[in-house]
């Protein structure tokens, strides 16, 4: 498989860097955070043009790879992307608009929390605002750092793909605009806490945001 890892215009950082988007949001007593300020935080934001000519020309040729590479995971089931690949979801995530909304899950289970379910509504509510229409989202599952790197690994593909059950089921979301991928305890929020609940969460990151020109 043809590697994309190469981008010169992408910068490798890690996902629970480029994902952690809560600080300043007004949040509800249970954590939750409101559809309009996740469609706020997923929306595109201004791109100012360089005084370099070759600028724009390198900005498209980068684009074009990533739409590549997207249209290669469209559709494919979570478990199937290989490392390489969620790697680069990773890669190409860290530089589009995206937000950590810490849903989180029963204790080695893909059961979405009962006190989170009102956060995964506000999100059904904010990817079916029309001004989201048409972007793809990457719907990133991530657990807590107890446990076999493998079980941990299923257990965040199965928690990304409940999260995309229920955006297609309950929203009518179109499953063709999910990007599911699994970093089980590779990427933890809270690495001197492996345990703590705040690292089993999804992650969600608008991948093809149409970005506006000054």
């Amino acid at each position: 498989m043809t590697s994309f890892l190469g981008f010169s215009a992408i910068r490798v950082i890690t996902v629970c860097a480029a994902f952690t988007m809560t600080a300043g949001l007004a949040l509800a007593g249970d954590g939750t955070v409101p559809a309009d300020q996740i469609v706020h935080a997923l929306q595109p934001k201004p791109l100012t043009r360089g005084l370099s000519l070759a600028e724009p020309q390198i900005d498209r040729a980068a684009k074009a790879k990533e739409d590549t590479f997207l249209s290669s995971v469209r559709n494919r089931r979570t478990r199937s992307l290989s490392l390489d690949e969620r790697e680069e979801i990773a890669s190409i995530a860290s530089t589009k608009p995206n937000i950590d909304l810490e849903i989180q899950f029963d204790y080695n289970s893909a059961d979405i929390s009962k006190t989170s379910m009102q956060a995964v509504h506000e999100l059904g509510k904010a990817l079916s605002n029309p001004s989201l229409r048409g972007s793809t989202f990457v719907v990133a599952g991530n657990t807590d750092g107890i446990g076999s790197d493998g079980f941990n690994q299923d257990l965040s593909e199965r928690r990304a793909d409940t999260i995309k059950n229920y955006l297609v089921q309950k929203f009518g979301i179109a499953g063709s605009d999910l990007v599911t991928v699994g970093y089980g305890k590779t990427k933890l929020k809270d690495a001197q806490n492996p345990a703590d609940a705040i690292n089993r969460r999804v992650q969600v990151v608008n991948m093809e945001a149409k970005t506006a020109q000054k």
